[in-house]
């Protein structure tokens, strides 16, 4: 009996120091390390000081346009590179609004996210309006020289004061002349023209600084006007100029393109600033990977188009933008809070 009781306190005395390295006071245990990085998180499992949020984007265009493709990509990649924290709702064909109605609700912070064009920004943001100003760029070149420059990223900056991030600017695409009965090749050429613009008054004062005479006209009307000789010509992309059927009847092409405004994904700054510093990050980075994708995209998407009109039997002319940019020049006097910053852009090799 005595041998008994000294065996269980013998295993008694053994068990305390035990217990006291198992759990301190209150202390949870430790977790196992995951594998490959001691005390690292596992790749596929979201860290636990980072906040897990739901966001939502809004796109205007349908799922087949290269723009909404990119926007889909940007979601997966912000997921993947947050490791899940972070997902992404992309609504497409203006379910949530058009343009115009989603800057305000990213303004308001009751929208995440939105894929604007500058045309329409430059109503709320003026900053940015420079950038929708005709022959601002000589080519695709000096377009991205510029907006992936210190000119974009100040413009860029510039939207905080609007509650609003911007990240990187996106392809919309440029719009080009194109006429019924003698093509474009030099400025002279537009002269005495009837040329359709939408209803604006830079567009308006460009054709006229070229020496045509401006015509709005609805979209819906151009067709039949090009075919009747109501007007001479018409301006567009290559997209629209394909899918509209305008090439049938206006079969010469100018690539002088006198407006190519890029877009911008927008995010509300309330929603940005709910993000750690990393999240921040991986959605920059996202943003970047996906833009690159689309403006890749984009340009295929213009020259399918542009070989489809070519196998039609249209021709596309080359010309000196510079000229075309230097006849216009006058127009950049309408907005002198631009004028250093013109200055800047065209100083852009």
């Amino acid at each position: 009996m005595k041998k008994s009781i000294a065996l269980i306190l013998t295993i008694f005395m053994m068990a305390l120091p035990l217990t006291a390295c198992g759990n301190s006071g209150n202390q949870s245990p430790a977790a196992p390390a995951a594998s490959g990085s001691e005390g690292a998180a596992s790749e596929s499992t979201p860290a636990a000081d980072e906040p897990v949020l739901s966001f939502k984007l809004a796109e205007n265009q349908g799922k087949d346009n290269p723009v909404s493709q990119g926007v889909e990509m940007f979601a997966e990649l912000v997921k993947e590179k947050t490791n899940g924290n972070i997902t992404i709702e992309v609504y497409l064909d203006a379910q949530l609004g058009n343009e115009n109605e989603t800057i305000d609700q990213v303004q308001a912070g009751t929208l995440d996210f939105a894929r604007i064009n500058t045309s329409a920004l430059a109503s709320t943001a003026d900053a940015v309006g420079v950038f929708t100003l005709p022959y601002i760029f000589t080519s695709t070149e000096h377009k991205y020289k510029v907006l992936d420059g210190e000119i974009g990223q100040e413009v860029s900056d510039s939207l905080v004061e609007y509650n609003m991030i911007g990240l990187e600017y996106w392809e919309a695409g440029s719009r080009n002349f194109y006429t019924v009965k003698k093509p474009v090749q030099s400025v002279a050429d537009l002269k005495g023209m009837q040329l359709r613009v939408q209803q604006s008054d830079v567009a308006i004062k460009m054709v006229e600084l070229l020496g045509g005479a401006a015509t709005p006209m609805a979209y819906g009307e151009v067709y039949q006007g090009l075919q009747t000789g109501v007007i001479d010509g018409a301006e567009n992309d290559f997209v629209s100029y394909y899918t509209s059927g305008h090439y049938e009847v206006a079969p010469y092409y100018t690539l002088d393109g006198h407006m190519a405004p890029p877009a911008m994904v927008l995010m509300s700054k309330t929603s940005w600033d709910k993000m750690s510093p990393s999240q921040q990050e991986a959605v920059r980075e996202a943003a970047k990977e996906a833009c690159a994708w689309q403006r890749k995209a984009m340009q295929d998407y213009q020259d399918e188009a542009r070989a489809k009109v070519e196998e039609a039997g249209c021709t596309v002319y080359e010309v000196d933008a510079k000229e075309f940019q230097n006849s216009v020049s006058d127009i950049y006097a309408m907005y002198p809070q631009y004028t250093d910053v013109i200055a800047k852009i065209q100083a852009v090799a």
